[in-house]
């Protein structure tokens, strides 16, 4: 049985939380105020703690810094819970090393997701950690030369993980603790800006590396990776991919030359978004969306408008009327919320 610590001051919210969490088999300690609850992870070593920030004697920014100080308590899971939903406090709170959180109100779903996707992914770090070791203990003689070459060590060695369509890999503040591969089905990573407006800033697809914040520090990551549909992933610790690239330097300028490629690619799509038109925005959106779905022409493509929208950097409404053109044109068929591409030439000599 796991241990969850609810660290929080309001006594009603403190008992429904930890009846929620006792009915879905988690042993719960509660702490009414930040000192007790930083004395009690110190006692009792939880396998997760739930925070509130605005709490008091010591708020829930104090007890995430004092428990990150010390080596008993600072790989344990922390995840706010807040009445505070405004981006500067959550980015606030992911700085100074929080795993997730999760805004008051919220529901018995959302609560136990959390709290099961965080401790679903310490497990797969400690496992990581133990076949890095057996990795360690018996080293392997071949080189790494090539971009091919590192792949199938991620084949090899890397630990296998799936997520749902829509699913979040991590978030934007999270710590970068791996580098991944695409097994199977494809990824978006994006940002949200100050008005909560969403921006694709790259698409991933089979056998495509992603994960890239530093190869020097533990940053974290930039931005929010989603599964745009059911995925798997092999997925290496930071840690032990750097000790590859020291090991084996003619890889790196391979990864190097992949890495020019995404920015070459990222300057075509703020390229697009500033200067092509509509239609031609509207075009290329689908054709991109195509290349890294594998999509074959007349098969449906089952892609968000939303999602689409915020690749090409236009409303979701006026993607939805450049659609409509596109159908009068013959070039596209709608099939309920999705839609096919039935003139693949047409709309590549779009302008």
């Amino acid at each position: 049985m796991k241990t969850v610590l609810l660290i929080e001051d309001d006594l009603a919210m403190r008992e429904n939380t930890a009846e929620i969490l006792e009915l879905a088999n988690y042993k719960v300690i509660s702490a009414s105020n930040g000192l007790s609850g930083i004395a009690k992870a110190e006692k009792h070593l939880p396998d997760i703690i739930l925070c509130d920030i605005l709490m008091p004697k010591t708020n829930g920014y104090k007890v995430l810094k004092i428990l990150s100080e010390n080596q008993k308590t600072n790989c344990i899971p922390f995840v706010f819970i807040s009445v505070k939903a405004q981006t500067e406090d959550i980015r606030k709170g992911m700085n100074l090393g929080a795993d997730d959180y999760i805004t008051k109100p919220f529901t018995e779903e959302e609560l136990l997701s959390v709290i099961e996707r965080r401790l679903a992914k310490v497990s797969i770090l400690i496992n990581s950690v133990e076949n890095a070791n057996i990795i360690e203990a018996q080293p392997i003689e071949e080189e790494i030369r090539t971009l091919n070459d590192l792949k199938n060590y991620f084949d090899d060695y890397g630990s296998l993980i799936e997520f749902d369509k829509d699913e979040i890999i991590y978030r934007q503040g999270d710590h970068s603790n791996f580098i991944y591969l695409i097994n199977k089905g494809a990824v978006k990573c994006h940002k949200i800006d100050e008005q909560g407006k969403e921006l694709v800033t790259a698409l991933y697809k089979v056998d495509d590396l992603f994960g890239f914040t530093s190869f020097i520090n533990n940053l974290p990551y930039k931005e929010t990776a989603t599964a745009i549909e059911d995925i798997k992933l092999f997925a290496i610790p930071i840690a032990e991919f750097k000790d590859l690239l020291h090991n084996n330097h003619k890889v790196v300028l391979e990864i190097i030359e992949m890495l020019a490629d995404n920015i070459a690619a990222l300057k075509e799509q703020l390229l697009q978004m500033a200067y092509s038109s509509v239609n031609k925005k509207t075009a290329v959106t689908i054709l991109r969306f195509a290349e890294k779905l594998n999509y074959k022409s007349g098969e449906t493509i089952k892609i968000s408008r939303s999602d689409l929208a915020s690749v090409a950097g236009i409303a979701p409404e006026t993607f939805i009327r450049a659609l409509t053109i596109l159908k009068n044109e013959g070039i596209i068929e709608a099939e309920g919320k999705n839609f096919k591409v039935v003139n693949l030439e047409k709309l590549k000599n779009i302008r």
